[in-house]
């Protein structure tokens, strides 16, 4: 697991996610500052990130 951290598309604040290397995941996770949700679409390539992003529900 490698931690991660982004900026909240709805709070603007800095938090931080475990993500698994082994493989791309999209899925979505409340904030845990604001607790509004956020979709998170990780590629990982080699076991490296590749793209990440954190994006409002239905934007």
């Amino acid at each position: 697991m490698i931690e991660h951290f982004f900026m909240c598309p709805h709070c603007w604040q800095e938090i931080s996610m475990l993500l698994d290397p082994a493989y791309s995941q999209v899925y979505v996770e409340d904030c845990e500052v604001c607790c509004n949700p956020i979709e998170l679409k990780v590629t990982f390539f080699d076991g490296e990130m590749s793209d990440f992003e954190a994006r409002e529900i239905g934007q």
